[in-house]
C-alpha cells in the first residue's frame, strides 16, 4: 500500500481537526456557553470600537478558553476510556482539567473587565 501524498496527508490532518471541533461543539454544553460569551464580547468590542491591542487580547482570551475546554473534553474522554469505573485518580485528573478551564475563564473575565469597564463608565457618563 502506498503512502498518502503530502497534500492528502495535510488535508486529512485538517479534516480530523475539524472533526474534533465539531465533536466538542456537539457534546459539551459548556462550549455553547463559551460561544455565547464570545459572541457577546465580540459585539461589545465592535460597539465600543476597542483598540487593535484590545482586540488582540480579547481574541487571545477567547481562544485560550476554547482551547482549555477542548483539552478538558479530550482529557475527560480519555479518562473515561481508560478508567470506566470510579477511581480517585481519574476523578482528580478530571477535576484538574476542569480547573484549567475555570482558570482560563477567570483570567479572561479579568482581562475583559480591564478592557470594558472604562468603556462602560464613559458610555454611562455620556448618556446621563
Amino acid at each position: 500500500m502506498s503512502r498518502p501524498s503530502f497534500i492528502r496527508s495535510r488535508f486529512n490532518s485538517f479534516r480530523f481537526a475539524f472533526n474534533g471541533l465539531t465533536a466538542v461543539f456537539r457534546s459539551e454544553p459548556n462550549m455553547h456557553l463559551h460561544v455565547l460569551a464570545s459572541i457577546i464580547v465580540l459585539v461589545m468590542a465592535y460597539r465600543f470600537e476597542v483598540t487593535r491591542v484590545e482586540w488582540c487580547l480579547l481574541i487571545l482570551c477567547i481562544g485560550m478558553v476554547w482551547v482549555a475546554e477542548i483539552f478538558n473534553t479530550s482529557i475527560e474522554t480519555l479518562t473515561d476510556l481508560v478508567s470506566p469505573e470510579h477511581n480517585i485518580w481519574a476523578g482528580k485528573t478530571k477535576d484538574l482539567a476542569a480547573g484549567g478551564v475555570l482558570m482560563a475563564a477567570m483570567t479572561s473575565v479579568a482581562v475583559g473587565l480591564f478592557i470594558f469597564v472604562p468603556y462602560w463608565v464613559h458610555y454611562v457618563n455620556t448618556e446621563l
